[in-house]
């Protein structure tokens, strides 16, 4: 998969996570909301960096930020879920898009490092 297809599924996800911020801080869920809002958003944020640093070495190093990022909030979502704030199809629907988000953030880290 490409780096923009990867940018792509980022931003969209990035918008899931914003709206769901909003639904939840309008339960007055803030604590939650605040944590997700900024691991969400940031993994599209490194992605995108990612692309404007030097070097290989730099830009592993955002993608690993970026899967660690993505690894909190898969954490986030399932707290929501076991929590009752998101129902099952919700939780479905971003827990395979961040899993989706892992696994390519994973291959991108992982194929620089093997072409050295």
């Amino acid at each position: 998969m490409t780096e923009s297809k990867l940018r792509e599924i980022a931003m969209s996800f990035a918008v899931q996570i914003v709206r769901l911020v909003k639904d939840l801080k309008a339960e007055k869920e803030s604590v939650i909301a605040d944590q997700l809002g900024r691991c969400g958003t940031s993994i599209g944020a490194r992605i995108y960096e990612a692309n404007y640093v030097q070097g290989k070495k730099d830009s592993v190093a955002k993608l690993e930020l970026a899967l660690r990022e993505a690894n909190e909030t898969g954490y986030w979502i399932e707290l929501l879920y076991q929590t009752e704030y998101i129902n099952e199809e919700t939780y479905k629907t971003l827990q395979d898009q961040c899993t989706l988000l892992r696994v390519m953030l994973t291959a991108s880290c992982n194929t620089p490092k093997n072409d050295r």
